[in-house]
């Protein structure tokens, strides 16, 4: 079997799959066992698929044509321009996330203390470090595991970065001039409801955001205070309708100059305030 001919069958087994994304899906896989790239389908179809890349491809279509998330069969999702690995214990890096980076961008200044709770595989903190200068960065999870992958994606990429396994603030000291976080926000009724590849594969840690969706937002800004300077800005992902009550959630906190992102598809996203200086 060549590699088009392997490409082809891919793509075929993957759409009877039902799998949105079958054609790209096919050609990442088969370039990840042949060690291949895009340019081996344009230019050189021909070149033959050994019997075991041909196995190996096999195997991992059969995954994905369950639902096995890509990520996963890949080990890795690319993020703000990075390479992230990805395993079971941590939230897939998603495209939406890099508007909290890209806003929490706008307020990074050289020198500061980044403190990132429910880091996950790190993409948010190491992102924000990596594009910024002389910055101090701490993650927080309470999974053992997550803060594995985040310790190594930050030794993969060359990143100076703090890792605590924490209760959100449980174990947490000192002052940050920046929090950041992506923190569970799905309802629980909701959860049976996802799309297999997200209810089935990623944690469900990292999914329960408790009955209305909102308790990591009360329990993050209520704490808030405590850690971060004064002056300091919080800025966290929201998802659908949730946007007027982490506002209010600031608002009551003493927060100020609160303001709400839209990403892309022109959702609201993102929820920043500021702790007043006096």
């Amino acid at each position: 079997m060549n590699y088009t001919e392997a490409f082809l069958m891919g793509m075929q087994k993957l759409k009877e799959a039902e799998i949105g994304e079958a054609q790209l899906d096919a050609r990442l896989l088969l370039e990840e066992v042949c060690g291949t790239d895009h340019n081996t389908l344009l230019c050189h179809g021909d070149r033959e698929v050994s019997e075991a890349e041909e196995e190996q491809y096999r195997k991992a279509l059969e995954q994905r044509a369950v639902h096995v998330p890509l990520q996963h069969l890949l080990g890795y999702q690319d993020f703000m321009g990075l390479r992230f690995q990805v395993n079971e214990h941590v939230l897939i890096p998603r495209q939406d996330t890099e508007i909290l980076v890209e806003e929490a961008m706008r307020y990074l200044h050289d020198g500061m203390r980044i403190l990132d709770l429910c880091t996950g595989s790190g993409c948010i903190l190491l992102s924000l470090l990596h594009y910024s200068n002389d910055c101090e960065g701490t993650g927080v999870d309470i999974s053992k595991e997550a803060l594995q992958v985040a310790a190594l994606n930050a030794e993969l990429l060359g990143i100076k970065a703090d890792f605590l396994k924490s209760d959100l603030y449980e174990k947490v000291t000192g002052k940050f001039d920046l929090l950041v976080s992506n923190p569970p926000y799905i309802e629980r009724k909701v959860i049976p409801t996802l799309m297999e590849e997200v209810r089935e594969y990623d944690p469900y840690i990292a999914l329960d955001g408790g009955e209305d969706g909102l308790d990591f937002y009360r329990r993050i800004i209520g704490g808030a205070q405590d850690y971060l300077e004064r002056g300091g800005q919080i800025l966290m992902e929201i998802g659908s309708g949730q946007a007027q009550a982490v506002s209010e959630l600031l608002r009551e906190a003493g927060f100020k100059e609160i303001d709400v992102c839209r990403d892309f598809a022109g959702l609201d996203r993102v929820v920043s305030g500021r702790l007043p200086i006096l």
